[in-house]
């Protein structure tokens, strides 16, 4: 009888390395900025290559001066986003206006390159209701705070794509954190149930705040989560822009076919802090990790890449970078001359229809703002 037990136990084994084993990394760059799977290559143009480059630099721009506001006193909740560029705005560039986004608190770029104003960006930082106030035809919903739980909103919007018959789709993002999530699970489960067109990330980039992701979960990958929703699962370099692009054009495509949900694992790095709140990631990161990963820098291997090309070069970087202060400069001076919020302005944009108790506490406020 042991001796039975003693062999299950070895095939169960067997069958998860079996499964384990499917998941290899989706890699085009390397760190050189060479083509090492040129049958992955994505269809773009070089004028495509020079605008995803233009994005990642404005955005790398974009983090340095937010740390600087956010320690000015000028921004309020600020999460770094340096070393995610790739796995950030290269899933966004694969995507269409119509699609839907539906971020984490780190995956304001993506919005903002989805139409959302800078400035409003910034009032989305410190607070203010207008900066949650999203434009017309930018299909976008406010960053969420709760982990993991734009996952199970995700997973309805995409539904509602689907029974309007719509050729969008619905993308959402999370950390290696969130992966450790009951709404993970519910919200790609239930997506692959009823073959949502929706597109699920996890931006793996080692550590949830302070806790190594080896100590999150037993599983090799992210990726093979997807196994148990019945749905494709893919890792993929995420420093590695054209790799990024490729696996989200791909999935946008099944999705849109009515092939259901895809689970996308990017391995990443967040170079900064977890967020501007006290972290300090010194306490769990070693410089010999952080020097690892800062060779694989999204921005010098595509910088490298475009460069043989002969499509990028200094001065199209340094014009980009002026750019991106000039418009931060003045995205912040909007912010600025916002008039600030009042306890009314919270209080009247809860509900449609204020209850008894916060239209007593409306009146109460409304006559201390009025003197």
């Amino acid at each position: 009888m042991a001796s039975k037990t003693k062999k299950a136990q070895l095939d169960v084994q067997a069958q998860l390395e079996q499964v384990e084993n499917q998941f290899q990394t989706l890699q085009i760059l390397n760190e050189e900025g060479e083509v090492v799977n040129e049958s992955a290559m994505p269809d773009l143009s070089d004028e495509q290559l020079q605008e995803l480059m233009t994005r990642m630099v404005y955005t790398r721009i974009l983090d340095q001066r937010s740390i600087s506001l956010n320690r000015q006193g000028r921004l309020g909740f600020y999460a770094p986003t340096a070393g995610q560029e790739a796995s950030q705005l290269a899933s966004q560039f694969a995507l269409e206006k119509e699609d839907f986004i539906l971020p984490g608190y780190r995956d304001v770029p993506q919005l903002i390159w989805h139409g959302l104003p800078l400035y409003q960006a910034f009032l989305f930082s410190r607070g203010h209701f207008k900066g949650n106030q999203m434009p017309e035809g930018v299909n976008v919903i406010s960053p969420q705070i709760i982990i993991g739980a734009q996952y199970i909103q995700t997973a309805g919007v995409a539904l509602g794509m689907k029974k309007r018959g719509a050729k969008s789709v619905a993308i959402t993002y999370t950390g290696d954190g969130g992966a450790s999530q009951g709404d993970f699970y519910e919200g790609i489960n239930f997506a692959g149930a009823f073959k949502a067109p929706a597109i699920f990330i996890v931006q793996n980039n080692r550590f949830a705040i302070s806790t190594p992701v080896e100590k999150q979960s037993a599983a090799k990958t992210i990726a093979q989560k997807a196994v148990a929703a019945g749905i494709p699962g893919i890792q993929v370099d995420g420093m590695d822009p054209l790799a990024v692009y490729a696996a989200v054009k791909d999935a946008r495509e099944r999705a849109v076919n009515g092939e259901g949900p895809t689970l996308i694992e990017t391995l990443t790095y967040r170079y900064g802090p977890h967020t501007m709140a006290g972290d300090d990631p010194t306490r769990y990161r070693t410089s010999d990790l952080d020097s690892e990963w800062e060779k694989k820098d999204p921005l010098v291997r595509f910088r490298k890449f475009l460069e043989n090309k002969g499509i990028w070069n200094e001065e199209k970087e340094n014009e980009v970078i002026a750019r991106a202060k000039d418009e931060i400069k003045e995205a912040i001076k909007l912010a600025d001359a916002e008039p600030q919020q009042k306890v009314t302005d919270l209080i009247s944009n809860m509900f449609e229809e204020l209850p008894s108790n916060l239209k007593e506490q409306y009146e109460i406020y409304a006559a201390k703002e009025s003197k």
